[in-house]
Order: structure tokens, then sequence, then C-alpha cells
């Protein structure tokens, strides 16, 4: 914060403080010169006004939250650039990726702050470690079908996963669906856990220089007509004879890198699931801009213990029987 904004909020702050103590004060002085709890010589209609003071314990209470709100801005970072005398905060600040904050934690304690966010992560660590821990010692498939594994996995998913794929787990454009048993890059239980320890970064490369306005709209007729669209079959017909360009990835079926045990996420083209929407426009763009998706490692940020409960709470997700 700059110095033209710590002094901002001072200069709002502490004058409220003491305008508020002032309003008490004087509040609580008698100028009509009458004793508490006796008449004024004002009267409406038979009505004799009373010199009431402000009631014992709202006084009280006022000041009391005037002193605490004194302490407070002293002990906590309320003021500006104050620190407070407790050095505490709620979390490191500016932080912009995993070995930042490490060295954030580091630094935060070895100059003695207290940080809330690194206390409460630190506790939920003691408290909850174990637990974890009990559960990554089980196979992931024995979780699967294990209603308490299943609990915690679904808070752990919507803690950091439905973001993206949404608190059902049915995606969204751009974000696959992990209800539906179609997979980039396979749905073992092994993969699954690949791709959540390490994540996943797809590249479909953009053909417009290659095909051609002609050849993506052919292209476009051919990709739809694998999964049974009506299309135009002189288009789909011409598009077939380019195909080749993307076999490498996609199988010369069409049907995808899994079917074909290959080391990438190539999706099956012939099933109709749609990762960035299966209309002729959007198939299109496809085929002209590329695709780049990433899915973020969460080796790091998770640990393998929250990672491997997960695993069993995804796979079941498109496994609802029991395969054990």
């Amino acid at each position: 914060m700059s110095s033209f904004w710590s002094a901002w909020i001072i200069v709002l702050t502490l004058p409220v403080l003491i305008g508020c103590f002032i309003l008490l004060r004087w509040n609580l002085t008698n100028y009509v010169g009458v004793p508490e709890d006796e008449t004024t010589d004002h009267e409406v209609d038979g009505l004799k006004e009373v010199n009431n003071p402000l009631p014992k314990w709202w006084t009280y209470m006022f000041y009391g939250t005037l002193i605490w709100s004194v302490f407070y801005l002293a002990a906590y970072p309320g003021l500006g650039n104050w620190p407070g005398f407790l050095n505490w905060t709620s979390s490191n600040q500016g932080i912009k990726n995993l070995e930042e904050s490490r060295a954030a934690i580091v630094a935060a304690k070895a100059e003695g702050r207290n940080v809330q966010l690194d206390i409460e992560n630190e506790v939920a660590a003691a408290t909850y470690g174990p637990v974890f821990q009990q559960f990554a010692q089980r196979d992931v498939l024995d979780l699967a079908y294990d209603p308490d594994a299943l609990k915690i996995g679904q808070r752990l998913f919507l803690q950091n996963c439905a973001l993206c794929h949404g608190s059902d787990a049915r995606g969204q454009r751009g974000y696959p669906n992990l209800t539906d048993n179609d997979w980039l890059y396979g749905g073992s239980t092994a993969k699954i856990k690949e791709t959540l320890l390490y994540g996943r970064r797809a590249a479909m490369p953009g053909w417009e220089a290659a095909l051609g306005e002609q050849g993506i709209k052919e292209m476009t007729a051919y990709v739809l007509s694998l999964s049974g669209r009506a299309v135009n079959e002189r288009d789909a017909a011409a598009g077939k004879t380019k195909f080749g360009l993307c076999a490498a990835c996609h199988g010369a079926d069409g049907k995808g890198s899994v079917a074909h045990n290959l080391p990438f996420g190539a999706p099956n083209l012939t099933d109709n699931i749609w990762l960035y929407g299966g209309s002729a426009g959007a198939i299109e763009e496809t085929l002209i801009k590329g695709r780049y998706g990433v899915m973020p490692a969460f080796k790091d940020t998770l640990g393998e213990d929250k990672i491997h409960i997960i695993t069993a709470y995804v796979y079941r997700l498109s496994n609802p029987e029991d395969k054990r």
C-alpha cells in the first residue's frame, strides 16, 4: 500500500473514533440545569419531559467498543501500513505461485509474523492428515465403493475441481464430463491418479494454413459423418482423403488415442461427445484455430494422500457398479 493510501485510511479512521468519543461525552453532559430523572419546564398535552440520561449499560457498552477499537487498531493491521504489534496478517500478500507461497511461509515464521492462513493450514494438517493417511493405505478401487471415503472425496472435489468440472462433475465447454466414461487419457484408476498428480497439456494445432477454407469445410463434413451425422456426402468424401493429417493422433478410424493406446489425449471423433461443442461451427473453429487445454497438476498443492481419495471419487462417478 502506498504512503498516500495509508495516510488516507488513518485520516478517515482516527477522527471517526475521536468523534464518537466526543459525541458520547456531549450527550452525557447536562446542559438543561435539571437534575437527572426530574421534569423540565417542557409540557405538551399534559405530557412532561423528564431529564433522562443515557442508560448506564448502553453508555458502558459504547465506552467498551471504543476501547476495543483502539486495542484492535494497535494490535492488528487496521491503520494503513501499520502491521500491529501482534504481527498478524490474514495471508501472505502478492503470492503468484506455490514456490513463492512456501518461501513466504518460511519468511513469516522467521520474522515472527502470525499468518492466519498458515496457522489454519497447520491445524488442518495436524487434525486431518492422519485421516487422509489411513485412507491412502487402501486400494483406490476399495475406496471407490466406501461411503466414508466418497464423502471425503466429494468434499475435496467440490473444493478443488468443481470450479472447472462443475459441482455435479458433468463439465462445461472446454472441461470434460467426468461421469460419462469417455476419457482422453484413460479412465483407469492409475490414469486418473496420474492426471491429478501431474496434470495434462493438450494441443490441437490449427489447420487453416494446410487445408484452406474449402479443405476446412470438407474436413468438418467428414468429422461430423464419423459420428453418424447427416452431411454433404461430396464434402465428406473429399475430407476423408485429407484425414491422414489427423490420423496420426485420432487414428485412421477416428476413435482417438485411448482406443489405440497412444500416449497423448486425442478424442474419439465417432461417439458424438464433444469437449468444445459438436456443431459444424464449433468443429470448424477447432480446425481453424486449434485447441489448447490445460489441466493443472495437484501433486504439490494437495499431496498424494488427498489425490488418492479424489481418484476414488472420480473413478466412482463413471463406474457406479462395484467392480472389485
